[in-house]
């Protein structure tokens, strides 16, 4: 449920009701617009009777949430949100956030170069693999404990603040120096990791599963958010069809559906979207045109050499060359990088 406020409500008004909702067993979730301030109302609401607040002072309009996400719903707070990634902002419509970095973490030479060089493109925050989840058990599985070291040494050098995917929850308090943990697509139905991760206060960047629904997804940031943090990005990183001639279908429509749906960031990686590098410039344009707060871009010096989705990455001169389009599109746009 949402409770509307009349633009000239006091406060004493809005406290007196807030106590309330609270003392009924409801929480409160205050957010104040530029119009008015909007309650919104979660837990066992069915009790509530809506023309018991209509006759209070100060109250505009009620509201039901058929949504079963309320937290990430726009309803309950109507502005952008804006997260804080260790300097870096993301959300809000006026910049664009750029993660650029390799796909797993390979070496302190190799992890330097590339957060130098994507740096040096424009890049704002710093991403690479640790730990890997990989289709094949055969397969280089990242460097695990180590790379997260060589990633604080990278930030260190550069400044950049740097994006990690977690694996097991066991692995939360290696986590400490990690400034967005990233929850890749197979995870985002780990409930448990979720919930746990929910109890953190990082910033959290959350993959569209292979095969998930919009609001599957939203609900998995509610998991989060209900934990009490709710610094989340979402991530479009396409979806399994039955096309075959990309890696995955990059669902550009997913980028306003959500903006149109909830107040969290919304960023794409066409990497993981197209899995072919020579793709990596058009859907990179097409998420920014679409609404897009963040891009994430897999960049490698010698992506033959990758041990990791060599063909999905670009190397830093390539990188460059997107960048250069995805200012000018920025700078069509009245946003900046």
């Amino acid at each position: 449920m949402i409770i509307i406020m009349k633009p000239q409500a006091t406060e004493e008004q809005i406290g007196s009701l807030c106590q309330d909702l609270s003392r009924q067993g409801m929480q409160v979730q205050r957010n104040a617009g530029v119009d008015c301030t909007v309650l919104g109302v979660l837990g066992d609401v069915a009790k509530l009777d809506p023309h018991d607040f209509l006759i209070q002072p100060g109250v505009e309009r009620v509201m039901p949430v058929s949504e079963p996400f309320k937290k990430a719903n726009r309803k309950f707070h109507p502005t952008d949100s804006v997260i804080d990634c260790g300097g870096v902002k993301i959300g809000g419509k006026e910049k664009i956030a750029v993660m650029a970095g390799p796909c797993s973490i390979e070496s302190e030479e190799q992890a330097l170069r590339i957060a130098q060089g994507v740096k040096a493109g424009g890049a704002t925050l710093f991403r690479g693999g640790a730990y890997k989840p990989r289709t094949s058990p055969y397969s280089f599985q990242g460097m695990k404990a180590e790379g997260l070291e060589l990633l604080s040494e990278a930030k260190k050098k550069t400044g950049l603040p740097i994006v990690t995917e977690i694996m097991s929850i066991g692995h939360l308090d290696l986590f400490e120096d990690v400034d967005v943990i990233q929850v890749g697509a197979r995870n985002m139905q780990n409930f448990e990791m979720l919930a746990e991760i929910g109890k953190c206060r990082k910033p959290i960047l959350l993959k569209r599963g292979l095969a998930n629904t919009i609001e599957e997804w939203l609900m998995s940031a509610e998991y989060i958010m209900s934990g009490g943090n709710e610094n989340v990005i979402l991530c479009e990183r396409g979806i399994r069809t039955f096309e075959t001639a990309t890696r995955n279908t990059f669902d550009v429509s997913a980028i306003p559906v959500l903006h149109n749906l909830t107040h969290l960031p919304v960023i794409a990686d066409p990497s993981h979207a197209s899995g072919k590098s020579s793709l990596i410039k058009p859907l990179a344009k097409s998420a920014v045109a679409a609404g897009a707060d963040g891009l994430m871009i897999e960049v490698h010096p010698e992506p033959s050499k990758a041990l990791c989705h060599g063909a999905q990455s670009l190397t830093p001169d390539a990188f460059d060359d997107v960048m250069t389009d995805v200012k000018k599109l920025c700078e069509f746009e009245n946003k900046t990088l």
